[in-house]
């Protein structure tokens, strides 16, 4: 079960970087990062996964998509 978690995390994290679409991203890190805190209470650190969840999927998920609200939401090339 574990091995399943990280490689949708790697897969959530490949389609981040390779995402065209800035917002599409941004949702695919956040998902990454659920999967993380996932994987940190399965390997029993309840501590460390709901500073993930807190901080990875919540805080810098709200920040990023503040940001891509100010910019241009699609890559220009």
């Amino acid at each position: 079960m574990i091995e399943f978690v990280i490689a949708l995390a790697c897969a959530g994290s490949a389609y981040a970087l390779l995402s065209k679409d800035l917002l599409h991203g941004t949702i695919a890190l956040s998902a990454t990062s659920v999967l993380s805190a996932l994987l940190f209470f399965m390997l029993r650190a309840p501590d460390v996964a709901i500073t993930e969840a807190a901080v990875g999927a919540g805080v810098s998920t709200i920040i990023f998509v503040w940001a891509i609200r100010e910019t241009d939401r699609k890559d220009g090339r």
